[in-house]
């Protein structure tokens, strides 16, 4: 059965948050560590906590897929902006160890301008700084749009992070459907020489979750535009073919399109029915 879920709000706490997921039909989820658009986070509830791990236990102990706030830029110009970085991603790699053994997704960052090799420095300067030996999280660099000055734009900038970080093994991606679409790679008509080059340049045992999105821009835009399930420019015929290849259909799949519960609950019978 495809491992797929949906962005769920954690405002509740880990226990409502894996009874919606159930409640959706879902077998994973994603949920924002703290607020998405700011940097505030949610006391938590060692009990709460807990009851989330064992009622997840039973439905499957599938893993789930943490995601750092969007303000959170470890190569700005600017130190404030990159402290808040720092301090929010030691911190919510702590928070993580209440549910041991998940995933932290994050935006690689924008180099606002002063080149992406400093910004590539950057980005893998704070991960040394933070990843821990004896953590059980796995860190997830997300393929991005190119849009601006953001960094992850191409599978070999992705790489050159890596390449950087001390704890390697600590470290995974992410791949982005509406990304990488509207980075230029096209997984439409390429999707086996689109994987083929991130194995060569990357290695697919780095491949950990998919983002599983439309998009409303076409291949190379550079503007990340989620649309809903086969409502965009990549389209249903090629979704079949994401959850269906053997080098994804094992992985978790997270939507992050525009839609209500409603929507994303018939998106994961879709797509379920599409990976047959």
């Amino acid at each position: 059965m495809l491992n797929i879920g949906s962005h769920i709000s954690s405002a509740k706490g880990y226990e409502a948050m894996g009874k919606q997921a159930q409640k959706l039909g879902a077998s994973t989820f994603a949920f924002f560590t703290r607020n998405p658009r700011g940097g505030s986070a949610k006391e938590i509830r060692p009990e709460d906590a807990a009851r989330f791990r064992e009622m997840w236990k039973e439905y499957g102990d599938r893993v789930i897929v943490a995601h750092a706030p969007y303000t959170l830029n470890a190569c700005s110009d600017k130190e404030e902006v990159r402290r808040f970085a720092r301090e929010t991603f030691a911190s919510d790699l702590e928070r993580m160890e209440y549910t041991p053994g998940n995933y932290y997704n994050f935006h690689p960052g924008s180099h606002v301008g002063h080149g992406a090799e400093e910004g590539i420095r950057q980005i893998a300067q704070m991960l040394n700084g933070c990843l821990k030996e004896e953590q059980s999280t796995t860190v997830l660099l997300e393929t991005m749009a190119g849009k601006g000055s953001e960094i992850g734009r191409s599978f070999e900038e992705l790489r050159a992070i890596l390449d950087r970080v001390e704890l390697s093994a600590k470290m995974g991606i992410c791949l982005d459907t509406c990304h990488v679409w509207d980075a230029g790679y096209d997984i439409v008509n390429r999707l086996d020489e689109v994987l083929e080059a991130f194995d060569a340049v990357i290695g697919l045992e780095r491949l950990k979750a998919v983002h599983i999105n439309d998009s409303m821009n076409p291949c190379g835009s550079r503007k990340d535009r989620h649309a809903r399930i086969g409502e965009g420019t990549i389209g249903l015929e090629a979704f079949g073919r994401i959850v269906r290849h053997p080098g994804l259909r094992d992985l978790p799949f997270i939507l992050e399109t525009p839609n209500d519960d409603a929507g994303w609950a018939e998106e994961i019978r879709l797509l379920r029915s599409l990976a047959g």
